[in-house]
């Protein structure tokens, strides 16, 4: 049973990779998003009013590509010392400035955890 210190806020992101950063982001621009930001590596974020951002990524043709959903946690402290999950990954703080966490459902599904970085004051 799932405790308050371990409930997740719902979907932040959505990570999405792609063969052609250019045909994707025109596709989800038709959809009613618009970019936030572009990087210079084929990448970029999109958003709409409402709902999680998603994050777009190029790859290489001859890789397969991936979707990942990244579900907010308040609290990655709480939740790590709580939560009844296996745990892939800890927590561990991102260049994006987040904490992400990967985690195995009972199916074998990857999901990832995103957290706020704790303030050191």
């Amino acid at each position: 049973m799932a405790t308050s210190e371990m409930s997740t806020n719902g979907i932040q992101s959505i990570f999405l990779e792609t063969h052609s950063w250019k045909q994707t982001a025109e596709f989800l621009q038709a959809l009613g998003y618009s970019i936030d930001f572009e990087t210079d590596h084929n990448s970029g974020q999109l958003r709409n009013a409402t709902g999680p951002t998603i994050f777009v990524a190029e790859v290489p043709a001859e890789q397969p590509v991936r979707t990942t959903l990244a579900l907010e946690v308040p609290d990655a402290d709480a939740f790590f010392a709580t939560a009844p999950v296996e745990v892939v990954e800890p927590f561990t703080e991102t260049h994006y400035g987040t904490r992400e966490m990967t985690v195995r459902d009972p199916d074998g599904r990857i999901w990832s955890l995103q957290a706020p970085l704790v303030d050191p004051s």
